[in-house]
């Protein structure tokens, strides 16, 4: 028993130390005056402590718009794929009609579809329908990989869910939306944020259709902006500064999983036994 103890301790934490390593890693460079990442400094740690490069990132006007742009395409694609995809996966869960799973299977495929193909078809499409280079131009092609992903999640969530309290509520008097909205949607809510969390982090994080379809900072997201940061010369990039976005891109990602942990949990685990 004690030798299962010790191994399970000394597994836990070689994992714990290869998962926090990049991250102790980038935090580490953020804190890094320029000067000394650009000499290739072999040491772990800052030899001398430095705020400036949040300083100077926050004070970027093209980081900022670009921080903005992200926030704002991400919830609107994440509001409107969970919208559609509650609507879809109720429909699914609880209508019989044929072809039923080959809807689900192809939500999934397209779920799964290399992104990188569809940039060429977009570019022109979307420059012939002047969505080039807007937040529709990227809201559009994100709902059309985060909603298959929701509605493959959420169908789930709804086929777990007794069709008896449905019943009870119409025979209590309310209608089959009343029923749909005060009955289903709040006892699918686990799922139905298991679906927005996975739909906000697609959208916050993906890098070729925001490098593919904006051109300049009116549209282009965070990830895109990143590739733009540049040093004195091709040789020596901005590693502290790329650093420090990074960090600060992902406080938002940080905030939410810690604030709203137990319903990550609950919702990723709930819909995978029935009982």
């Amino acid at each position: 028993m004690n030798r299962t103890k010790v191994g399970t301790g000394v597994g836990f934490a070689v994992i714990l130390v290869w998962c926090l390593l990049p991250i102790v890693w980038i935090l580490s460079l953020s804190f890094k005056p320029v000067q000394e990442t650009t000499t290739g400094s072999p040491h772990f740690l800052p030899q001398t402590w430095t705020l400036q490069n949040y300083k100077d990132v926050l004070n970027n006007s093209d980081f900022t718009r670009a921080l903005l742009n992200s926030t704002g395409i991400a919830l609107i694609a994440t509001a409107l794929a969970v919208i559609f995809a509650t609507l879809a996966a109720y429909a699914i869960a609880r209508l019989e009609f044929r072809g039923k799973r080959l809807v689900l299977s192809l939500a999934l495929a397209i779920a799964m579809f290399p992104v990188v193909s569809l940039v060429g078809p977009l570019f022109d499409l979307w420059r012939t329908f002047h969505l080039f280079n807007t937040w529709p131009g990227l809201i559009i092609p994100y709902m059309s990989f985060t909603l298959p992903l929701a509605i493959w999640t959420l169908s789930a969530f709804f086929r777990e869910i007794p069709w008896e309290m449905e019943q009870a509520a119409q025979v209590d008097g309310a209608t089959s939306w009343q029923a749909f909205r005060k009955v289903i949607v709040p006892l699918a809510a686990p799922g139905v944020f298991t679906a927005a969390i996975l739909t906000f982090f697609f959208a916050w994080n993906e890098f070729v259709l925001a490098i593919s379809l904006t051109s300049t900072t009116s549209a282009r997201t965070v990830p895109a902006q990143l590739s733009f940061f540049v040093g004195s010369d091709e040789f020596n990039p901005p590693y502290s500064q790329l650093a420090t976005a990074s960090v600060v891109v992902t406080i938002p990602i940080v905030v939410l999983v810690l604030l709203f942990q137990r319903k990550i949990v609950a919702g990723l685990t709930s819909g995978a036994v029935k009982g």
